[in-house]
């Protein structure tokens, strides 16, 4: 026992010293990130509202990052890839989600101590988000107008708004694959908002009444994981907001909760949705 005793060796202490920064800092930029929080007002509160509105805007980053991804490998027939990046996209949508839980309990009194500091601020105006969208297919030109003060978001966002979006690869690998999709999906602008289409449900259906295991399959049900994280988050930016301010007008000029309605009640890739009434 006493020669295992003696064999048994402290950790070794960790290396500390560095002529600059840290590896990590080098790294993760954690300095930077830690002093980006300027609130306007005295309330306490206010902290918490910008530090998760900012950690929304990394995790909106991390997955347009995914879903370029994805459209990308889909250009290339590359199915796996892309599903690999949609699943990947479906655990970060999670915590983005979950980003409302420090603001989902928010009284009026509450987030009226600060909300003068927003100013006509809202956060429609976030251009990671629109990119966000636009992949989705909600296309909208009007929604480049407020950023053109910052010339490379403007043109970052122009170039998005010009490029098919997820669905669009989705539906042109289908094509190439055999799948009955129409042409005139297939030419359309992409520029403007995706439609549903008749044509596009019976393929799906068609998908979805046959081999389970088929890669487009597995497609499908990998983007039906994403359009429902996409719709809670809708949901749960809805009942935030309600219980925050009720039916009052929004920041920045929007409708409020009347607008978050109705975007609430639209699905993306919305012909995965209807086809399932088919099979």
């Amino acid at each position: 026992m006493s020669h295992e005793a003696h064999d048994i060796q402290e950790p070794e202490t960790p290396h500390l010293d560095f002529e600059g920064t840290t590896p990590y800092e080098d790294y993760v930029k954690a300095d930077v990130l830690t002093h980006l929080q300027h609130t306007l007002s005295d309330d306490p509160g206010e902290m918490v509202f910008l530090v998760t509105t900012q950690v929304m805007e990394l995790w909106f980053t991390v997955i347009v990052h995914e879903w370029e991804t994805a459209a990308r490998a889909l250009r290339s027939d590359d199915v796996p890839v892309a599903v690999d990046a949609l699943k990947r996209s479906v655990r970060e949508l999670e915590a983005l989600n979950a980003s409302w839980k420090p603001l989902g309990q928010l009284t009026p009194a509450q987030f009226n101590s600060y909300r003068a500091a927003l100013g006509e601020g809202s956060g429609f105006q976030s251009a990671m988000y629109r990119r966000m969208e636009f992949l989705l297919g909600e296309k909208s030109a009007s929604m480049l107008v407020p950023h053109r003060g910052a010339p490379r978001v403007h043109a970052e966002l122009e170039k998005a708004l010009h490029e098919p979006s997820l669905y669009d690869e989705v539906l042109r690998l289908m094509a190439r694959r055999g799948h009955a999709i129409p042409q005139p999906v297939l030419s359309r602008d992409v520029s403007r908002r995706y439609e549903p289409s008749a044509e596009v449900e019976a393929a799906w259906t068609a998908v979805y009444s046959g081999d389970a295991g088929d890669e487009v399959a597995r497609l499908g049900e990998a983007l039906t994981d994403v359009a429902e994280l996409v719709w809670r988050w809708r949901n749960d930016h809805l009942v935030a907001t309600r219980r925050a301010m009720g039916a009052k007008a929004g920041t920045g000029g929007s409708a409020g909760v009347a607008w978050l309605e109705k975007r609430a009640q639209k699905n993306v890739f919305p012909e995965l949705w209807t086809a399932r009434s088919h099979v």
